[in-house]
């Protein structure tokens, strides 16, 4: 079977996955992508590039594979004369319906962000299957999606919402966390002092106010701590970030994107804690790696966190508000060294592309 994978934002946990997924499946794998940057343009008018590209590619898919960020009806209907009879399915990493924008957005102020939503809809409602990357992400989208319908004057086909949900299942999340055991022995390393973890992007979803205002508040109570602040950051990076340099001064021991897969994987096998605040997490890619380095995580009780690890098993590590949040996190510092002995088992591993392949080949075999 030949696969055709189109990912219009191809970077970061997008590429991961795309990359991941070709490397591991027993299938061929052709990429077809465009750089991971001006991600509103990409949902516009990227349809129309790949749509160029397909034509120009010799590569005869039995499978086209699309991710959210793609214009799914454009591109069909730009390549119609080659796709009519190819089975297409679209993968949700994240949709733009349940988003948490920021409010300072343009897009926000001038009400134009509805379209994005109503692009993964049209995307969702042409695909032959939907996949989601977790049981919440599927929940939200379908709770959402007849509100942001009868938004609309008339015609709204509400009806549409069980066409969709009745092609839609959970297919989680490949990662390559095996590549992280080549540098396992760092976490021999440890300094004296618990080190705290920020892996995720630098954006405002990601909540990362929550975050430095707990470890303002534990330095305050004179907690001693070291903090790694990593992960993907951009130019108009929200303002917590400058503040936290300021006031956490030489408790960072890193700040700023990890030079080299090499230098992050070490980082996370040296880190303690990863406390984690995010406003919107539909799987939580960052969080699992570092949990796999043997970070402790201390989770919000919303999003796919309890999912994803198993707060029924787990229960201790999650919190359900900021004081306890800072609560749990200041008793995890205090007693850092019981933490790092801690042998628990998150059972994270059965995301690794080694587990998930295979499944994701037998998925798409059942398509053909």
């Amino acid at each position: 079977m030949k696969i055709l994978l189109i990912e219009p934002y191809f970077t970061g946990s997008h590429a991961s996955w795309a990359k991941g997924y070709q490397k591991h499946s027993r299938y061929e794998i052709e990429i077809l992508s465009l750089s991971g940057q001006f991600w509103k343009w990409r949902m516009h008018g990227g349809a129309i590039t790949l749509a160029d590209q397909f034509h120009q590619s010799k590569f005869p898919p039995d499978l086209i594979l699309a991710t959210d960020m793609l214009d799914l009806t454009t591109f069909l209907s730009l390549t119609r004369a080659q796709t009519y009879n190819i089975p297409t399915a679209i993968y949700f990493h994240e949709n733009q319906l349940c988003y948490p924008w920021s409010p300072d957005d343009r897009d926000v102020i001038q009400k134009r962000d509805i379209h994005y939503g109503f692009i993964n809809y049209t995307s969702a409602l042409v695909a032959d299957a939907v996949f989601f990357n977790s049981q919440f992400h599927l929940n939200v989208f379908f709770e959402e999606l007849p509100k942001k319908l009868k938004h609309f004057p008339d015609h709204r086909g509400l009806n549409n919402v069980k066409k969709v949900f009745k092609k839609s299942r959970v297919l989680p999340l490949g990662l390559d966390l095996k590549r992280f055991d080549l540098y396992k022995s760092d976490r021999n390393l440890k300094k004296q002092k618990p080190l705290i973890l920020w892996n995720h992007r630098w954006e405002y979803d990601k909540n990362p106010r929550d975050f430095f205002n707990a470890l303002f508040e534990l330095a305050n109570q004179g907690l001693e701590f070291e903090v790694a602040v990593v992960g993907e950051n951009f130019s108009n990076n929200p303002n917590e970030f400058d503040e936290a340099r300021e006031k956490l001064g030489d408790k960072i021991i890193q700040f700023g994107y990890a030079e080299s897969f090499e230098q992050y994987a070490r980082l996370l096998w040296l880190s303690d804690i990863i406390p984690v605040t995010s406003n919107q997490d539909f799987f939580g890619a960052s969080a699992v790696e570092a949990i796999y380095c043997g970070c402790y995580p201390l989770l919000p009780n919303r999003l796919a966190f309890p999912e994803i690890i198993g707060i029924e098993y787990h229960p201790e590590n999650f919190y359900d508000s900021f004081d306890l949040l800072v609560e749990k996190l200041g008793k995890l510092i205090k007693d850092f060294e019981v933490t790092r002995q801690q042998k628990i088992n998150f059972d994270v591993d059965k995301y690794s592309w080694e587990n998930m392949a295979g499944y994701y080949d037998e998925t798409f075999e059942k398509m053909i």
